[in-house]
């Protein structure tokens, strides 16, 4: 059996999950997705922060990591675990099922073939549901996602990481700007720790 991979361009980077993670033998960094990416889907589970997935329409390449599983993973159970990893299943047992219908609240597992060395390699993908995709409404997003949840699971602590993770999309840097205009701040940081202290 060839080597199994997930393909990490988001938050699984530095959150593979108590499934995922002690199940990886190595990580193949420096590489950007196949596929375009923008900040375009509110997360329910961060407070409708937008979070990034993969889109037809704008969007940029942006640097990924390919989490390489221990040989004992099969595929099938590569696509369990990124699956309940992604729908907040964890240790549930729960099993994905690529013939259900597809929505655009679902999440797909998509499987590529010889990525970067590796026979196969699998990333998440699922709906755009921010139809205004402007950087004033990403912001306004961001920063109404800190008053709804806590334990960094806002929209400005994802894109911290995502920034630190060297992550770069078309709207980020005005995105960024409109949250620290609208916090009267200097940098992300700050903005978070002023919204929290209002909240």
């Amino acid at each position: 059996m060839g080597e199994i991979g997930i393909l990490a361009y988001g938050s699984l980077i530095d959150n593979p999950g108590s499934e995922i993670q002690p199940l990886i033998k190595e990580r193949i960094k420096n590489l950007q997705t196949p596929f375009r990416v923008e900040f375009a889907r509110k997360s329910e589970s961060r407070g409708d922060a937008p979070t990034l997935i993969p889109v037809e329409e704008g969007g940029a390449q942006i640097n990924a990591q390919i989490l390489i599983l221990k040989h004992r993973v099969s595929e099938q159970e590569a696509m369990n675990l990124l699956w309940r990893r992604e729908t907040r299943q964890e240790n549930s047992n729960k099993r994905y099922n690529p013939s259900a219908r597809s929505n655009t609240n679902r999440v797909t597992i998509i499987k590529i073939e010889n990525f970067k060395g590796i026979e196969k390699v699998f990333y998440t993908s699922i709906g755009q549901n921010i139809e205004n995709l402007t950087p004033d409404e990403l912001s306004r997003l961001a920063i109404k996602s800190v008053r709804k949840t806590d334990n960094g699971e806002d929209g400005i602590s994802y894109l911290i990481n995502a920034k630190n993770n060297g992550i770069l999309t078309p709207l980020m840097p005005q995105y960024e700007s409109e949250i620290l205009k609208k916090t009267s701040t200097k940098n992300l940081e700050s903005a978070l720790l002023k919204i929290k202290r209002k909240s």
